[in-house]
This record gives C-alpha cells, sequence and structure tokens, in this order.
C-alpha cells in the first residue's frame, strides 16, 4: 500500500478520532449532540426541499418544452460567426442551474466528441470555471430564510459569464 493510499484511506476515521477524544476530553456530550445536529439536518432538508423541487422542475421543463434547442437554432449563426460551437450552449446556460444536469451534458459531449476534442476540452473547463450560482442562492438564501437577494444574483450570473468567456478564449488559444 502506497503511502498516498494509506494516507486517503485512514485520514477520515482519524480525524473523526481526534474529534470524539477532544469532545470526550472537554467533556461535551458527543452522542447527544451528533442526535441534535442530525435533527437540525433534517429540519433544514425539509426546508430546502420545495426550492429544491422547484429548480428541478424549472429545469425538466425548459430541457422538454424544446426552449432550449430553439434558442440554440436561433443563435447557432453567431456562434458560427464567432467561432463558437453549439453544442457548448445548452452546458453554457444550464450549468449556473443544475450542477447534474451540466454533468450529464459534459459527459454527453466528451461521449459524442471524445474527450481530446475541442468541444470536450471546452466542456471540461467551463465545468471547472463555472459554478451553479442559481442552486446556490436557492438552497443558500432558502436555508437561512433570505428572501431579498440583493446583488448577489446578478454578481454570480457576471462571474458565471466570465467563467465561460474565459474558458472558450483559454481553450481556443490553447487548443484552438
Amino acid at each position: 500500500m502506497g503511502l498516498v493510499t494509506a494516507v486517503s484511506v485512514w485520514l477520515i476515521p482519524c480525524f473523526l478520532l481526534i474529534v470524539l477524544a477532544t469532545a470526550t476530553w472537554k467533556k461535551v456530550p458527543t452522542y447527544e449532540t451528533f442526535v441534535e445536529g442530525g435533527r437540525e439536518g433534517i429540519k433544514m432538508a425539509f426546508n430546502l426541499l420545495p426550492f429544491l423541487v422547484g429548480m428541478i422542475v424549472s429545469i425538466s421543463i425548459l430541457r422538454s418544452s424544446g426552449a432550449l434547442e430553439a434558442f440554440i437554432d436561433l443563435i447557432s449563426p453567431l456562434l458560427a460567426y464567432v467561432g463558437i460551437p453549439p453544442d457548448i450552449v445548452p452546458l453554457a446556460l444550464i450549468r449556473p442551474i443544475s450542477g447534474t444536469a451540466a454533468i450529464g451534458m459534459t459527459t454527453e459531449l466528451i461521449d459524442t466528441h471524445g474527450p481530446d476534442s475541442f468541444i470536450g476540452r471546452l466542456a471540461s473547463t467551463m465545468q471547472g470555471s463555472t459554478d451553479t450560482t442559481l442552486y446556490i442562492i436557492t438552497v443558500y438564501f432558502g436555508a437561512v430564510g433570505i428572501k431579498k437577494m440583493g446583488d448577489a444574483l446578478k454578481v454570480g450570473l457576471l462571474a458565471d459569464l466570465a467563467g465561460i468567456i474565459a474558458s472558450i478564449i483559454i481553450v481556443s488559444i490553447i487548443f484552438g
């Protein structure tokens, strides 16, 4: 067994043992604290459920209705002029909404075009350069009961746009 494998196998159990030993040494009721944390986690999960269901339904409607395909067909001439493959647009649009859907799209793109293709590299880079902004805002703001987002949504989506543009430029320069 190599060093990296040994560390990865023993790191979490050792961490848990240290936490439990420290809590016991400081006379913290570890089991009761664990149970209370579980209770709070279940309450939070139930509070988040409506937000998550709304997000999943919205994504399903967008994909199933054909609106996404119609939008891509509409902007394909502009994308071709600029040199952006139209196949990447669904990933760019879905990534801020859902990480799971974006991973599925990335997998499809890599299966179709190959991991070493321009589209495969662009999809992988875009996946790492952007975040699930709408999901994060929905879950975290919903968890703490914030109803007004202020500029968080605008800044998050602007950061995603910057990540998408940077991905296209960098992959075009390096692999184009």
